[in-house]
């Protein structure tokens, strides 16, 4: 498996188990909400390098 294949694996494992464990708002919420905080922790130059990575990955 990719790398990326066992990220996405694993967060769905994470989801999985916070729904058990969690109310379902409370999951959605630790799983949108890390990511946009790992976003906006990014200093400016690195979320310009983030979006010029993805933009060029979406052209391929």
């Amino acid at each position: 498996m990719s790398k990326n294949a066992k990220i996405a694996a694993g967060g769905v494992a994470a989801g999985l188990i916070l729904l058990i464990w969690l109310p379902w708002w409370a999951a959605l919420l630790i799983v949108l909400g890390v990511p946009a905080a790992a976003y906006l922790v990014l200093d400016p130059s690195q979320r310009r390098r983030l979006r010029r990575v993805h933009r060029k990955e979406l052209g391929r």
